[in-house]
């Protein structure tokens, strides 16, 4: 077995932490933040045994400025 290592980005969604790999693409949710790690790790396990990665090249995280008008 391979063992890669993939990022998650998190964000809270009132009760609920909505977890999402941008590597893959996959996204779940939990009530803590570990729980919503292991169902992201479940749900990106089962989508690379169905679509296994091709020479992917890792992303790339930076930040930006938006005007925002309230």
């Amino acid at each position: 077995m391979n063992v890669q290592l993939f990022s998650a980005v998190l964000l809270r969604d009132g009760e609920y932490y909505v977890a999402e790999c941008p590597e893959v693409g996959t996204v779940s949710q939990g009530r803590t933040v570990e729980e919503a790690i292991a169902n992201l790790r479940e749900a990106t396990e089962l989508y690379l045994e169905e679509f296994p990665l091709s020479g992917r090249s890792r992303p790339m995280l930076t930040t930006f400025e938006v005007a925002v008008h309230a």
